[in-house]
């Protein structure tokens, strides 16, 4: 595997026929869907909740993910916008942050279960794991449309960047650091330790309908909502140090750092209130 990523030369296009061409990066992104989907119907069954609510769902988190991941990667890189206006629609090129599509889908869903009554948290929980495996699917169409990737390395994994794509001040670099591969590994880890976490939990407290399994259940829900915000915030900010895209940055750190500290700490402090807080009743 390293000596292909080593030797090869990835392009953003898969096929073209005449007028339609198929992006490698909207591919990825559709796979990653679908791997998400069927990681939440498998355990809609487990959370209780009825698959035609979340189709309904689903319709809103992918059209609300995507503007909101495009919206956000605008806001890191207004000024190149400002200047190719057109560039703003032209999401097979790439340009889709994740924590704008996370914030964008916590809106959708708090939304959504004001309207269905059922527990946020219970919500987000059935949803991460899959969002996980998504993105650790939907990383490698940044590889074929050479971005996001890290400084420049002599490591036998590094890939190859056309001059085009480098960096003004790395144009006589060759081989970089495969960002996106560390990212989409780092996922598919956090998905691992989601999944395992869901089969458990539902294994030892299967058919228990007793107020302490339901009590245990919503603090299950908080704890896996926060662990996914957790551990993707601290892959995020470690490789957020090697990466050489363009990004605001405030006292040495780069936005998506910032952003990461924010949710390490909300997600540590939520943790905490609710482990203290009294039993109330919860909506299922």
């Amino acid at each position: 595997m390293f000596t292909l990523l080593h030797s090869f030369h990835p392009q953003p296009i898969l096929l073209s026929f005449g007028p339609l061409t198929i992006y490698w990066y909207g591919l990825f992104i559709v796979l990653g869907i679908l791997a998400a989907l069927a990681v939440t119907f498998y355990l809609a069954k487990r959370y209780e909740i009825k698959r035609d609510k979340i189709f309904d769902l689903v319709f809103w988190l992918i059209i609300g993910g995507l503007i909101g991941a495009r919206v956000y990667d605008i806001f890191l890189q207004l000024p190149y916008y400002i200047e190719h206006p057109l560039q703003t629609l032209q999401i097979w090129k790439g340009g889709l942050a994740i924590h704008g599509a996370i914030i964008a889908g916590l809106i959708i869903i708090w939304f959504f279960v004001r309207k269905q009554k059922i527990n946020f948290w219970k919500l987000t929980a059935l949803m991460t794991p899959g969002l996980a495996l998504g993105q650790a699917i939907g990383r490698w169409g940044n590889y074929f449309n050479q971005e996001l990737f890290g400084l420049p390395t002599n490591l036998p994994w590094g890939i190859p960047i056309d001059v085009i794509n480098r960096p003004l001040n790395y144009l006589s670099a060759q081989f970089f650091h495969p960002t996106f591969l560390y990212e989409s590994i780092g996922n598919f880890l956090i998905f691992i330790i989601l999944i395992t976490a869901n089969i458990c939990f539902f294994r030892r407290h299967n058919n228990e309908e007793n107020s302490g399994t339901k009590t245990a259940a919503s603090r299950f829900y908080v704890w896996i909502t926060a662990l996914y915000m957790i551990l993707y915030s601290i892959l995020r900010f470690t490789l957020e140090f090697i990466r050489v895209d363009e990004a605001p940055s405030i006292l040495g750190l780069r936005w998506p750092q910032i952003i990461s500290l924010i949710i390490i700490i909300l997600f540590t402090l939520i943790l905490s209130f609710r482990s203290h807080a009294p039993k109330t009743k919860n909506r299922q």
